[in-house]
């Protein structure tokens, strides 16, 4: 009787010929089966150790490199490779746009089985670094030991971390010493936090034991140059918690906005907590075209805001609204591409299903005189029924941008029995956005589709699809 194989082969001289989804590259082992790899760049020649086996593909890591591909660039952060968050930086900016580029046709073409027109480049970042306006970095008493260091003799001094989750490892905390996603002074406020923190013996989190005092730091940055921090507390010690706060607002004046939560509970999501204001504003703003948005601490804004700006001209330009439509915008968020296409429609109806959104975009509504928006609040699904569409009237465009999942099947029906004019879908999932459009294709075609890059260094990547009825 055969032995049965195990995960663990290395197959020597495998060409990587291609990218393909959550930042994978691919290879092909000598029995013709896929291996997925995610430490290499198209173009490379490996061996790859295997660890993980499946029926028609294999995962694994190269564990030497024959040849370097002509697509590699030097990553220029410290934690490449550990961190997880940017792991196409050492793939050429150009290379990333074309296989983003190449997932989204793909996706389009084999999930969604679609005609497509002549397709529109994929829009790159103008930043490739330092474009986010919005990072988070929890704190650990037992930070993330590479194996260097695990396999030393030195004594390695201070455990406590102050960064991000090492990948699929919830309890695991690597310490960044500097990050490039958001500009600067993003890197000074985490650094001068720890130091501190460690200075002044207060406790960082532990989260199997479910001790200490610091859990996270929130840093939210915007366009008109306002700077919101949130620190989060496990457990209140006034003494200590306004030492700290203390401390950040005199080192940091240009700080508009310095808030901290108390949250006793298991897990450090926010969205159920008070969040307390110590000093400055309980917001911040964000601005777009003369459009103000108000942001909070648990607010949603897209974190690229250069980008998002691109994303919302494409959106509107698509839609090329003429004055006198009725749109319908399905999963509004906070209501920015509503009231940023509202000044070209005649009325603009926006539904979503958390409800803090919707008194946001009510509120930025408001601010901004904006008075040809309504918003709603429910289920997609439940509240987008005939009775709501008697309620507001049929729209002559549905600009829909749902969450990675997509639409539900019955949003996907009661749009094809709307039957609106236009319908543009804008995406972070192409898969999904495939698997929908496959849902209308006889009743509507594709006349235009284009990719946007909203996160440089990142296998993420945003589309915008405009169909119109047959």
């Amino acid at each position: 009787m055969a032995r049965k194989k195990t995960a663990k082969q290395i197959f020597e001289n495998v060409s990587v010929v291609d990218a393909g989804a959550k930042g994978k590259t691919i290879g092909k082992a000598p029995d013709g089966r896929v291996i997925f790899m995610g430490n290499t760049v198209p173009g490379d020649v490996v061996d790859v150790q295997t660890f993980k086996k499946r029926k028609s593909y294999f995962e694994g890591k190269a564990i030497k490199f024959h040849t370097l591909s002509n697509k590699r660039t030097e990553p220029k952060c410290e934690h490449f490779g550990v961190c997880g968050g940017c792991k196409w930086q050492d793939m050429d900016y150009k290379y990333q746009l074309e296989y983003k580029q190449k997932e989204v046709t793909n996706n389009l073409m084999r999930i969604g089985h679609l005609e497509l027109p002549e397709v529109t480049p994929i829009l790159g970042s103008a930043e490739q670094y330092f474009y986010r306006n919005k990072m988070e970095f929890s704190f650990s008493d037992s930070r993330w030991l590479t194996q260097e260091e695990i396999q030393s003799n030195r004594d390695l001094g201070d455990r406590n971390a102050l960064g991000f989750h090492i990948p699929g490892m919830w309890d695991k905390i690597l310490d960044i010493n500097k990050c490039w996603l958001q500009e600067d002074p993003s890197n000074d406020i985490r650094n001068a936090v720890k130091d501190f923190a460690v200075s002044n013996e207060l406790e960082f989190f532990n989260t199997r034991q479910q001790t200490g005092l610091l859990r996270t730091l929130m840093i939210r940055t915007s366009s008109t140059g306002d700077l919101m921090v949130v620190v989060q507390f496990f457990k209140e010690d006034q003494e200590k918690r306004e030492s700290l706060l203390d401390f950040m607002s005199d080192s940091f004046p240009q700080i508009t906005s310095l808030q901290y939560i108390v949250n006793e509970k298991a897990n450090d999501t926010i969205y159920d907590q008070d969040v307390i204001c110590y000093k400055g504003k309980d917001h911040i703003f964000e601005e777009m075209e003369g459009l103000k948005f108000k942001i909070n601490a648990k607010s949603f804004y897209q974190t690229n805001s250069a980008q998002a700006y691109e994303l919302y001209k494409i959106t509107r330009d698509f839609a090329n609204l003429k004055g006198d439509e009725l749109v319908y915008d399905l999963y509004t968020g906070t209501g920015t591409i509503a009231q940023f296409v509202a000044k070209q429609a005649k009325k603009v109806v926006g539904v979503e299903a958390v409800p803090d959104a919707i008194t946001a975009a009510k509120e930025n509504a408001q601010l901004n005189g904006i008075e040809n928006v309504d918003f709603y609040v429910g289920d997609m699904k439940n509240v987008f029924n005939d009775a709501f569409i008697a309620a507001h009237g049929k729209p002559d465009v549905i600009i829909t941008d749902p969450p990675r999942d997509g639409m539900h099947k019955d949003v996907v029906q009661q749009i094809l029995n709307i039957a609106p004019n236009k319908l543009v879908y804008v995406s972070c999932n192409s898969a999904t956005q495939a698997r929908d459009l496959e849902m209308m294709k006889a009743h509507y075609k594709i006349t235009k589709t284009q990719a946007v890059d909203m996160f440089p260094q990142t296998h993420h990547v945003e589309n915008v699809v405009l169909l119109e009825k047959i």
